[in-house]
């Protein structure tokens, strides 16, 4: 796709927004002509970097058919941003002589997507650091110290506030947008009320009350939901990952749901047994349960087919069921079953190694059952960080070795089976194929992993970038997930105010009738300054500004070294056409460091130059260009993870070239949209598919919406 197009519509309709504004003596009019000539000079500076991406796109692509990669995603992610730009600019030029626009609102809007056009112009340098001092051809930056190491500290420090308020889902097809705003929002008054004095009705009662002003307040939603991110600790992901498991979501959910005569929850006892070896089947070898951790253990599945089938209703299965609680109901068959299936699928469940169970991906999977007519097992494992590597790849793989040896009581014949997973699960199957192969037992016929996280690792890549607007799992909570995985100790989160429900209403009713009012000043206002009665502008002062309106206009944010995050204003407005005193963000800047971080490894002017021999390993953008920083950075995100992290069996893209060439054929599925998927990054997962392909192994990439 030409760039070129959507850049010259962006230019022509900032420039005639910026000649319109610039004639108002309003604050609003000043803050619009700061956005419209930040906006300009972002477009300006990415458009030779993003057309010199669109040449090296295909040499990362798995095949021809597939063209899928971390470079695209960025690419697409910036396009998003700057079309909703061009969008929301093409609005201002039409309405804004009328007297029923919304100045104040649509000034925010804009200075929001400013704000995240200034933190992508930020990824896409960092993403051109990666192509330059990555092994030609090679996405992921395998060094232990060095840029991976100052990648994740750019994270660390960046302003993301602004991708989770005005800006949420804005990479993702529009009718996505409103579930991703729910789970912000459910998130951010979960987070509010975790760990407080109150029952669990009542931390439910106090979320649901509270989620009304992150709902009207977005600057408030994206700061809130960028402090819990960084700072909570891994056991309040595992609580809010795991309301899905609550009884009455579980019993909405099954009712919803394709109906099955069977969903068994099956407890299976540490007992050892002998599968006979691929090579000679007159040999045996021994299959021990799970020992890591916690000693020998049972291992819990649930089994899903929508027909009754031979071996389901027998004795020997009935004894394995556990209950599920009081409401569990055992039906009874009156019709004869069914022959066994040929086919068989094991699946793994996803959730970071932290969270959730089957039960939770009951719904799809009986779906699976119906269509596919095959029983499904899937496998509750051990969760971290109770039960840290290597225990669930341990029970996944003794739950396959006894699905195998007892396929005639799932009502299977075994003779083709599938391992199925997303996420941590797609780690899982790739590892218990790599496991089934080094015992030189029967392997699965195939694996479809979806999203699988492949590589352990904090490898700086480009796709891996695009975390930083990740609305469903950021690069701080994906770390705090592999850490609990990988057996470390786990920080303490922040002491957390501690209020009673009473306290905890009063303060919220409070708030919310404060934005209520806020609200209606604003519009007010808006409509007065529009009909020329508000002629000086201090007559009209909002009480409470935006996040990015203060980053626009406080003098103190840029001067002060302790926060930078309306710097990148401050210097993009002094490069620019417009004279001072057009806005408020055009002051005198700081004096320029004596000795300036070297940059020749950005595109200047269109020409892209070869980074020196003499890197000093410092991350630097160019001259007069920052990214926003945060006021609030992690204060407990693991810099470097465990060296166990570099196990194959926990990072299978690190494996060995004999390991990896015994894998079945892998059917990879990931997203899409830019940015979804940080387990590997969202379509660098196509480079382990690359990986497995230059093996001779059958591998496929498919990219769904």
């Amino acid at each position: 796709m030409d760039p070129r197009p959507l850049f010259q519509t962006l230019h022509a309709l900032a420039e005639d927004n910026v000649n319109f504004f610039q004639e108002s003596t309003s604050e609003t009019g000043r803050r619009f002509v700061a956005a419209f000539t930040t906006i300009r000079e972002h477009a300006r500076c990415l458009e030779p970097v993003l057309s010199h991406f669109a040449t090296i796109y295909h040499i990362f692509d798995l095949d021809e058919h597939t063209p899928a990669n971390g470079y695209r995603s960025l690419a697409q992610t910036v396009r998003c941003c700057l079309a909703h730009i061009v969008h929301k600019s093409r609005y201002v030029a039409t309405n804004r002589r009328s007297i029923f626009f919304r100045t104040s609102h649509n000034c925010a809007e804009l200075e929001a997507y400013c704000t995240a056009l200034t933190q992508l112009r930020a990824l896409v340098y960092l993403a051109q650091r990666l192509l330059t001092q990555n092994r030609p051809g090679h996405l992921f930056n395998h060094e232990d110290r060095g840029l991976s190491e100052q990648f994740l500290q750019e994270y660390i420090t960046m302003h993301k506030g602004c991708f989770y308020g005005r800006c949420m889902g804005f990479q993702f097809a529009p009718s996505i947008r409103p579930f991703l705003q729910t789970i912000a929002i459910s998130l951010v008054s979960f987070g509010e009320n975790y760990k407080r004095h109150v029952s669990g009705i009542g931390v439910a009662a106090s979320s649901l009350f509270t989620s009304g002003k992150f709902a009207i307040d977005p600057e408030l939603r994206g700061a809130e939901f960028e402090r819990i991110t960084q700072n909570l600790d891994v056991h309040f992901w595992k609580s809010f990952w795991n309301l899905t498991e609550m009884e009455l979501l579980a019993s909405l959910a099954s009712m919803a749901s394709s109906q099955v005569r069977l969903s068994r929850a099956l407890l299976v006892p540490p007992h050892s047994f002998d599968l006979p070896l691929v090579a000679d089947p007159q040999l045996t070898v021994t299959i021990t349960p799970p020992v890591a951790h916690t000693g020998p253990g049972a291992v819990q599945m649930r089994l899903i087919s929508h027909e009754l089938r031979e071996g389901q209703d027998s004795e020997e299965l009935c004894n394995l069921m556990r209950p599920e609680g009081p409401l569990a109901l055992e039906l009874r068959w009156r019709t004869k079953p069914l022959p066994r299936s040929p086919y068989l699928v094991v699946h793994f469940h996803g959730g970071g190694f932290v969270a959730q169970t089957s039960k939770s991906h009951e719904p799809y999977l009986k779906s699976w059952a119906q269509e596919l007519g095959a029983p499904i097992l899937s496998i509750d494992y051990s969760l971290a960080p109770e039960a840290p590597f290597p225990r669930a790849l341990e029970e996944c793989f003794y739950a396959y070795c006894w699905a195998i040896k007892n396929c005639h009581l799932l009502g299977s014949t075994a003779q083709t089976v599938c391992l199925a997973g997303d996420s941590a699960g797609g780690n899982l199957c790739i590892t218990v194929s790599m496991r089934a192969a080094a015992f030189g037992i029967k392997m699965p016929d195939g694996i479809m992993a979806a999203y699988p996280a492949t590589l352990m690792q904090v490898s700086a890549s480009p796709s891996r970038l695009l975390t930083l607007l990740d609305p469903l799992l950021p690069l701080s909570v994906l770390c705090k997930c592999l850490s609990a995985y990988a057996g470390e100790e786990q920080c303490e989160s922040p002491t957390l105010e501690k209020l009673s429900p009473v306290n905890m209403v009063r303060r919220d009713t409070t708030m919310l009738f404060r934005d209520l009012r806020l609200g209606a000043s604003s519009l007010f206002g808006s409509l007065l300054e529009n009909t020329g009665i508000v002629s000086r502008p201090h007559l009209y002062e909002p009480v409470r500004k935006s996040i990015s309106e203060v980053g626009l206009k406080s003098k103190s944010l840029v001067s002060s070294k302790e926060s930078r995050k309306s710097q990148t204003y401050q210097n993009l407005s002094c490069a620019s056409d417009a004279s001072p005193a057009q806005s408020p963000a055009q002051s005198p800047t700081p004096a320029p460091d004596p000795d300036p971080p070297a940059a020749s490894f950005f595109m200047s002017d269109g020409k892209h130059e070869a980074v020196p021999p003499s890197y000093d390993g410092t991350l630097t953008f160019p001259d007069g260009f920052q990214p926003l920083r945060s006021d609030q950075p992690a204060t407990c995100m693991p810099l470097e993870l465990s060296p166990i992290v570099k196990n194959p069996f926990m990072s299978p893209l690190l494996a060995p070239d004999a390991m990896l060439k015994g894998l079945p054929p892998i059917h990879i599925v990931v997203s899409e949209a830019a940015g979804y998927g940080t387990h590997l990054g969202p379509l660098d997962i196509g480079w382990a598919g690359l990986g497995l392909a230059g093996f001779g192994r059958s591998t496929s990439l498919r990219a769904r919406c």
